[in-house]
């Protein structure tokens, strides 16, 4: 309504006039009802004021309804926006009606109804309570509220009214073992651990057997209480019995880590390559180490600050310095015999980390640690060696890098058995062996048992020892080169397989 009134002669047709005061009573308004116009003699005169609106009703009503359809279009709207965050009715995790909650408000609600629930311990637990705070109950209540809202939004008609969200409870042992053993400590009896330790009669780790305790059994009453909360129910009955508690270290784990580090002490040390160069003994080891229980397991840990003691020391017994080579060779260079092999010296590398990272191998089980060396490399002295034999001074020389070591007389192949000359080189090595045929009857025509010391190095002729006759200097034989048996034996370790034979006059 205006409070403007109409102007003196302005045109009222069409127009209701409202009693001001109908108006300000909030009465109805009757557009069929006109107030008559008084007037003066002559029909002139004062004319009153009348209170008229600046629009036509029709108008008004259009308004009206335009306001409602903007109302519930807002509400729509509202409902439309609720359902894109809100879980759709009907909705429950463990035990709890979440619907129309948000997933922030749902897991709060799941949390509380676990956390409160009471547990009241029958028999030995005379009707003493817990709660799942106490007991340190626990659900993954976020999770399960997002899952709910994600298979179960409330704008999804046809989610609505869904199965449960089951969802799995734990319980916090240390937190609810001090609660129960509070309410019933006679059912409770300490499990004896396994042990292992270093026996150093034995040199080696030993276990020490594990022992079952008493106490209630943690699984089952977990069981339970998740059972009453997907029930929804907010307390339960449980007997407080004592159960056989079995050790956190059981004597399995101690057996199988005992084996562990004993067959780490039978190889544990510093290593170059293959090669164990500085051995740890099974004593100093077991210094090093420590074996702690673990939630159940047994942890091997190891001091850097002792190992580094061993660290300390390593120089002297790993540098070494190189062994040069010796190789007998041919004139082609062709090694005949290695009289000296040559090895590699070494110095030990940088060792200032090796005790760090020695602990953490040993932590693993690994006992090999491989020590970075710099090798240094040998040098190879070549000795050629020839035996020289002069049929006409009836000599024999060995010469090594054309010098003459030594030389001796010796007797060649006599008249009509002359020993060959030519450049030859010793193929086939003997320590003893019986000459000749024993039917003298036949070639050779004579017999010779156990000469020694025999190098053949053309045919059936050969460099050997003689004990039957010392007539040096002179022919005797049937193409052989004899000599007394303690040259002969000297010659035969002076010179390998292959060594070259001048035969010459």
């Amino acid at each position: 309504m205006t409070d403007l009134a109409t102007e003196a002669g302005a045109s009222t047709e069409g127009s209701p006039i409202v009693d001001a005061t109908d108006a300000a009573k909030g009465g109805a308004v009757n557009d069929d009802v006109t107030t008559p116009t008084e007037s003066g003699d002559g029909g002139s005169g004062d004319r009153h004021a009348e209170w008229a609106p600046t629009a036509d009703a029709p108008k008004k009503r259009r308004r009206l309804g335009l306001w409602i359809g903007l109302g519930l279009g807002v509400l729509v709207l509202g409902v439309g926006a609720a359902s894109t965050i809100l879980i759709a009715p009907g909705t429950a995790i463990a035990g709890v009606q979440v619907g129309g909650m948000t997933v922030g408000a749902a897991a709060e609600a799941v949390n509380n109804h676990v956390s409160g629930m009471q547990v009241t311990l029958t028999g030995e637990g005379d009707g003493s309570k817990v709660t799942g705070s106490d007991l340190g109950a626990h659900i993954d209540a976020t999770k399960l509220a997002e899952k709910a809202f994600a298979e179960h939004p409330l704008w999804n008609v046809t989610s609505w009214m869904s199965a449960p969200v089951a969802g799995d409870i734990t319980l916090d042992q240390r937190a609810a073992e001090h609660a129960l053993r509070a309410q019933v400590p006679s059912v409770y009896t300490d499990a004896t651990d396994a042990t292992v330790a270093f026996n150093p009669a034995a040199g080696g780790y030993v276990a020490s057997a594990a022992k079952n305790g008493s106490g209630i059994d943690l699984d089952k009453l977990t069981a339970a209480l998740t059972k009453a909360v997907e029930k929804g129910d907010n307390a339960l009955s449980y007997p407080a019995t004592a159960d056989v508690v079995t050790p956190a270290i059981t004597d399995a784990t101690a057996a199988d880590t005992v084996k562990r580090l004993n067959t780490m002490l039978a190889s544990i040390g510093f290593y170059v390559g293959s090669e164990r160069t500085v051995p740890v003994d099974a004593a100093t080891a077991a210094s090093w180490i420590t074996v702690t229980p673990d939630d159940g397991k047994l942890t091997i840990d190891a001091n850097q600050a002792a190992i580094q003691k061993s660290v300390s020391g390593l120089a002297p017994l790993v540098n070494r310095a190189p062994v040069n080579a010796t190789s007998i060779v041919n004139s082609s260079g062709e090694v005949l015999q290695d009289l000296t092999p040559g090895v590699a010296g070494r110095e030990l590398g940088d060792v200032s980390g090796v005790a760090a990272a020695f602990a953490s191998q040993l932590r693993t089980g690994n006992g090999h640690y491989a020590l970075t060396v710099k090798d240094t490399p040998f040098t190879t002295t070549s000795l050629l060696r020839k035996i020289d034999v002069n049929l006409s001074t009836e000599t024999v020389s060995a010469i090594e890098n054309g010098n003459v070591v030594d030389s001796w007389s010796v007797s060649s192949g006599r008249e009509g058995f002359a020993t060959h000359t030519g450049s030859f080189a010793v193929n086939w090595k003997l320590t003893s062996q019986n000459m000749g045929n024993t039917d003298l009857t036949k070639a050779p025509y004579y017999y010779q048992p156990d000469v020694k010391w025999i190098m053949y190095f053309n045919g059936d002729e050969a460099l050997h020892g003689v004990y039957w006759h010392s007539n040096w200097g002179t022919p005797m034989s049937h193409g052989c080169v004899g000599m007394p048996e303690w040259r002969a034996e000297w010659l035969y370790d002076w010179s390998p397989q292959g060594t070259e034979v001048n035969v010459h006059y």
